[in-house]
Formats: C-alpha cells, sequence, structure tokens
C-alpha cells in the first residue's frame, strides 16, 4: 500500500513538472516565432508554388527563417515602388522563391494572381540578376495569370503552368453565370487560387482555366453547375474561345479625380447612390476595395463596381476652367 502510494505521489509530481515544462514552451515559442510574422500569409493571399525539377506537387511554402534571413537586406529595396495597397506579403514570398532560381536551375510557378500583384511581382523581379518571370494565363487578354520564376539559362523551357478545361451542358432554360461555375468548381472543394479565368460560351456552358495537377480531379468531381447536369473535358489551350472585350468611351468634365466623381459618371448614376456604393464595400479600384470617397484616381485605374462591370479612366486634360476632361472607357 505504502509502495502504491509512493508510486502515485511520483507519477504525480512528474505529470506537474511536463505540464509545466509544456507551457513554459509555448509560451516561449511565441516569442521564438514572433519575427517569422514578416512573412503572414493571410487566407486571402496564400500563395504556393510549384516547380518542374519533378512531377508538379502543390505545397504550401510557409515563411521560414531562411526566407526572413533572405530578404532581411534586400526587401525594402526589391519591393520599392510596390502600388498602394498592394499584397506585399504575396509578392515577399515569390521574391523568396526568385532569389532560389537564381541560385539553382528549378522553375517555380505561383498560384493564379490578380493584375496588381503580378504587375508588383514582375517589378520586384526586374531588380533581381538572373532571374525571369513569364506570366500564364492561357489567353493574351487573361486577367488571372500564374507566373513561372526561373534562372534565365531554364526559363525558356519552362513548361505550360496552365490548362484548359471545357464545361459542357445544357444551359438553354437555365442560363448559368459566372459565379455559377466558380462556385460549382469551388465545391468541390478546390481553393480559388487554383483557378483562372472562366470564359462563358452561352447555352454551351463555360471553359475554365486551372492548374494542371487538378485536372483529373474537377474531370471526376464537377458534375452539376446551377441545377444542370454538367460533363468536363480537358481542351487545349489553342481551343480556348475568346473575344476581345466591347468597350465605348465616355467623354465627360468633372471638377476633381475623385473616385465617386468619376465613377458616378462612368456608370451613369447618382454621386449619392455611388457613396453608398462604396460605404457598402462594392466599390474597387485596381482590385483593391474603396473605403473613402475622395480617394483620388489616375488614368490607367480601373474601376469596378459588385454587378456593375468596370470602367477605366482613360486620357485626362485639364481645360482653361480648371476642370479635367476625361475619357472613361466602359466595358459592356
Amino acid at each position: 500500500m505504502a509502495m502504491g502510494m509512493d508510486m502515485y505521489y511520483f507519477c504525480s509530481r512528474v505529470t506537474h513538472h511536463l505540464l509545466a515544462r509544456s507551457r513554459s514552451r509555448r509560451s516561449m515559442s511565441m516569442w521564438v516565432r514572433r519575427p517569422l510574422f514578416l512573412l503572414p500569409l493571410h487566407h486571402h493571399h496564400l500563395i504556393t508554388l510549384t516547380h518542374t525539377t519533378s512531377p508538379l506537387t502543390t505545397t504550401r511554402a510557409p515563411p521560414n527563417n531562411a526566407a526572413v534571413a533572405a530578404l532581411k537586406y534586400e526587401k525594402e529595396d526589391h519591393l520599392k515602388g510596390l502600388s498602394k495597397g498592394s499584397a506585399e506579403s504575396p509578392v515577399k514570398l515569390i521574391l523568396v522563391q526568385a532569389q532560389k532560381a537564381a541560385s539553382g536551375r528549378e522553375i517555380f510557378h505561383s498560384d493564379f494572381l490578380m493584375p496588381p500583384v503580378v504587375e508588383d511581382a514582375l517589378s520586384a523581379i526586374k531588380k533581381l540578376s538572373d532571374v525571369e518571370a513569364l506570366v500564364q494565363g492561357g489567353y493574351p487578354q487573361a486577367e488571372r495569370c500564374r507566373l513561372s520564376i526561373g534562372h534565365t539559362d531554364v526559363i525558356s523551357s519552362a513548361p505550360d503552368a496552365v490548362s484548359a478545361l471545357s464545361i459542357s451542358g445544357n444551359f438553354t432554360f437555365d442560363p448559368a453565370s459566372h459565379g455559377d461555375f466558380l462556385g460549382a468548381v469551388l465545391a468541390t472543394g478546390i481553393r480559388r487560387e487554383k483557378v483562372g479565368d472562366i470564359l462563358l460560351q452561352g447555352e454551351k456552358g463555360a471553359q475554365i482555366i486551372v492548374v494542371p495537377e487538378l485536372v483529373d480531379y474537377i474531370v471526376s468531381s464537377l458534375t452539376q453547375v446551377h441545377n444542370v447536369p454538367v460533363s468536363c473535358s480537358p481542351i487545349p489551350l489553342l481551343a480556348l474561345e475568346f473575344q476581345p472585350p466591347r468597350t465605348k468611351v465616355l467623354k465627360s468634365v468633372e471638377a476633381s479625380l475623385r473616385v465617386d466623381a468619376i465613377a458616378s459618371a462612368g456608370f451613369q448614376m447618382s454621386r449619392s447612390k455611388l457613396v453608398n456604393l462604396i460605404s457598402g464595400g462594392d466599390v474597387r479600384v485596381n482590385w483593391s476595395e474603396v473605403t473613402k470617397n475622395g480617394t483620388l484616381l489616375k488614368t490607367g485605374d480601373i474601376i469596378s463596381i459588385k454587378g456593375k462591370g468596370r470602367v477605366q479612366l482613360g486620357e485626362i486634360k485639364t481645360t482653361r476652367k480648371g476642370k479635367f476632361a476625361v475619357d472613361l472607357i466602359r466595358y459592356l
């Protein structure tokens, strides 16, 4: 009995000691790992990269000490000139892979990126020596694109980083929107970053661009879009059916280049309604949400409103009275 009590006391002391050490380590790890948050990976900015030295695999590239060290002295220079509100973290991660590519012979592929991130990443990569990047979206006007990054000696041999699928069904009496097709694809468990542009084909269905390694999975998993049975099949990139966007040019004279003034003219709606849309988070400039009515625009900026389309600010001229005569390109 005495031996049993002694054993119970011994086990209790050991358990208490281990729990105390566990708490101590968890507390200390919070401080030890804190510097790694220099490269955060938010859920809406996740970037994964694949390389072509082996069959394509999709692995998350988490921040680590080597990544932080690689960027410690160069990140400020390489990241100069990033557009306001750009996703700096994805660009940092791409730079880490670019630096690895410079010292090796691997070709890395990013996820599908929005135009501002692509532009910022290309600008940063140009400052590195012996590294080049290819933009791959599947067709010339592609919006969402992947970057293939490699040493200048091997980048010309980069394989296609995108594949195309045809989604066929009878949508004559039940038309499906871009959101319907995207939602159906994401419902199979695929992340948004793995899907590129979606080209609608009316009553026939749509064509979508995805990462090559998920083609077989989508073919076997996607069976319905908006209550319409569908079949999926791989198609060559050359079989993609796309047309240049239809546009019309509007001319307006405005007292300022504020987003509420320009968007009001471009979308032909009242200023008060536009202000409400901004406050509701429905207005974006260059794919970034606008929160202030007084945000100033410049030539080339693209304004988009949820459910309303896009307007691009074209040429700007100053009138004799100090106002702004602007060309507004409305995408139909």
